[in-house]
């Protein structure tokens, strides 16, 4: 009897350790088996960088977290407005996605793409990597995303077929696709231009047909759309950047553990800095090629630069109220 007493009691105290050792498991290292959506096609450096965060997690927490990475917004049917909104309500798990679809929840967003507030990369890193990037960081939570880097599609350039783009008296009367954002329609409308949104899908034929004269995007889309088969001038004048976020719905980060929200923290950075070196390194190549098959770049001076500025100054009288003052002078180099 006081054997079977002591075998009695040995199973319980075993049941005892193993419920213990699981609950301790389940708390500090819970499986995840997430998505992420990325805008754009395999071959960008976004997916590059989504697929390099996804490697390492797995790396990292021996596959008990792992990350699907799906291009071209697969996970909201190719609208990468409803991406975001996705992410912030947590149907969604990470993107990678641009300030200017930010915008759509929230104009704040749209600071950061004000015109010809960069000059160049370093007075981006500068305002990113210190007080405007912070104050943008605190908008992304209040919506319900956790930042975990900025990436960065590039300095937006404007291409077209009709003439060399050199001051403002250039553009009076071009037709240009542009976004189908507020802040952009009044900026070129102040330049002088017929501005016209539409999907990026349609650009190649109706620039190809003459239904419209040119376009704006980063070197890299309008590289990778073979733009230059259809357009004959770009203007290199950094109008306005279009920043990245690699977000993670915040209510997800904030139920992990703190360790494995240290992980995403610190992966996060990483890849968001990989893929603006790609990014980088991938635009310097591009020009060259584009150069090579025939399209003229134009790059302004400081002083032409401060011509189209003046024109624009409108903007920033009416959208200061929108995006605030303090906002925009965290933003201001």
């Amino acid at each position: 009897m006081k054997r079977f007493s002591i075998l009695v009691l040995l199973v319980v105290l075993s049941i005892f350790l193993i419920a213990c050792e699981e609950e301790g498991s389940t708390a500090g290292e819970e499986s995840h088996d997430l998505q992420m959506s990325v805008t754009v096609a395999e071959s960008s450096t976004w997916f590059e960088a989504a697929e390099k965060l996804a490697t390492d997690i797995e790396e990292e927490t021996e596959g008990r977290i792992t990350i699907d990475v799906y291009p071209n917004e697969e996970l909201s049917g190719g609208d990468s407005g409803q991406a975001v909104e996705l992410l912030s309500r947590g149907n969604i798990d990470l993107t990678f996605n641009s300030t200017i679809i930010y915008s759509i929840l929230d104009d704040r967003f749209g600071v950061a793409s004000a015109p010809f507030l960069f000059r160049d990369h370093d007075e981006v890193d500068e305002v990113f990597n210190g007080e405007g990037g912070e104050m943008l960081q605190d908008i992304l939570r209040e919506i319900g995303v956790e930042p975990l880097g900025y990436g960065e599609n590039g300095f937006r350039q404007v291409t077209n077929s009709v003439h060399e783009i050199t001051s403002p008296e250039d553009i009076d009367g071009l037709g240009i696709r542009i976004p189908g954002i507020t802040m952009y329609t009044d900026l070129w409308r102040e330049l002088g231009a017929d501005p016209t949104t539409m999907t990026f899908s349609e650009v190649f034929t109706s620039l190809q047909q003459g239904a419209i004269d040119g376009q704006e995007n980063p070197i890299d889309v309008i590289y990778s759309s073979r733009l230059d088969e259809v357009q004959d001038y770009t203007t290199m004048w950094n109008y306005s950047y279009d920043p990245l976020v690699l977000g993670m719905n915040q209510e997800l980060f904030q139920s992990m553990s703190e360790e494995d929200q240290e992980l995403f923290t610190r992966l996060g950075q990483e890849a968001a800095a990989y893929q603006i070196e790609l990014a980088r390194e991938k635009e310097a190549e591009q020009i060259e090629e584009l150069e090579e098959g025939g399209m003229q770049f134009y790059y302004p001076t400081d002083e032409e630069l401060d011509a189209f500025l003046e024109v624009v100054q409108p903007i920033y009288d009416d959208f200061e109220d929108v995006w605030g003052a303090d906002l925009l002078e965290a933003f201001t180099p």
